[in-house]
């Protein structure tokens, strides 16, 4: 599904040139979930930019479904965002006078989806993340755990191929953390989204398949997680009861 070859990205400091990403190759299969670690500064967040078509590379070739994203104009990259790509920040990013509801509709308003489809796809995606009763609250009146989770419904709504998630629990505590993984997992098991997420706690790389570590923006390690010294072991909860885990299919 993605193919990096020979990415290399490097920022002007001045007069200095900063190599955020060299020469990087890498391969990731579609329905893969997957976890970028690093320390800051190891290029994981250029990365994520340039996967999720927000940044362009100095150099080298992407393609993301066999599509070069290099030859694709400004437009064509803002499509490819809207339809393709969903993202999940650590700050949320919601809007503190928009109902749930309101928030995960924003993406299709943006695709020109009609009113009574847009509500309908939204309430699957917060039924899908669990929180088809929700809908009608403020970020406000919400926990960490379900604004976060809002956000993710707010990435799934359009029915991406893929969702990239910087640090989503990096403003959460352990339990909370541990149901919005549990989120991420499901929807990647059930609905077979690749999702890519960057994080610096092992522990939440532990909820992942397979681990990507960062040096100096370079890749030092491919390999599977480990979870010697994970308390609880990772895997995904039972759908929640109100969810439909419907395929949008051909409705998005």
């Amino acid at each position: 599904m993605i193919e990096l070859k020979g990415i290399t990205k490097v920022y002007q400091a001045g007069d200095v040139p900063v190599v955020a990403l060299d020469n990087v190759d890498l391969d990731i299969d579609r329905g893969e979930l997957i976890s970028i670690i690093g320390a800051s500064g190891s290029g994981k967040s250029t990365m994520m930019n340039i996967v999720g078509c927000l940044d362009r590379p100095s150099r080298g070739t992407y393609l993301l479904e066999k599509r070069n994203v290099g030859q694709m104009d400004d437009k064509q990259l803002a499509r490819l965002r809207a339809r393709r790509i969903g993202f999940v920040f650590q700050s949320f990013n919601l809007l503190r006078r928009k109902t749930a509801l309101q928030q995960v509709e924003l993406p299709l308003i943006y695709l020109g989806v009609p009113a009574a489809t847009r509500r309908r796809l939204a309430l699957r995606a917060l039924a899908d993340v669990g929180l088809a009763d929700r809908f009608h609250h403020k970020p406000n009146q919400l926990s960490g755990g379900q604004q976060q989770r809002v956000a993710i419904a707010r990435a799934l709504v359009t029915n991406p191929a893929l969702i990239l998630a910087d640090e989503p629990t990096g403003a959460l505590d352990t339990k909370t953390t541990a149901a919005v993984m549990d989120t991420l997992v499901r929807l990647n098991q059930e609905k077979g989204i690749t999702i890519i997420l960057v994080t610096h706690e092992l522990e939440v790389a532990a909820y992942t398949n397979r681990v990507i570590t960062l040096r100096d923006g370079r890749i030092v390690s491919d390999a599977a997680p480990d979870r010697t010294n994970v308390i609880a072991f990772p895997t995904a909860s039972a759908a929640p009861a109100e969810s439909t885990l419907e395929q949008r299919g051909a409705d998005a």
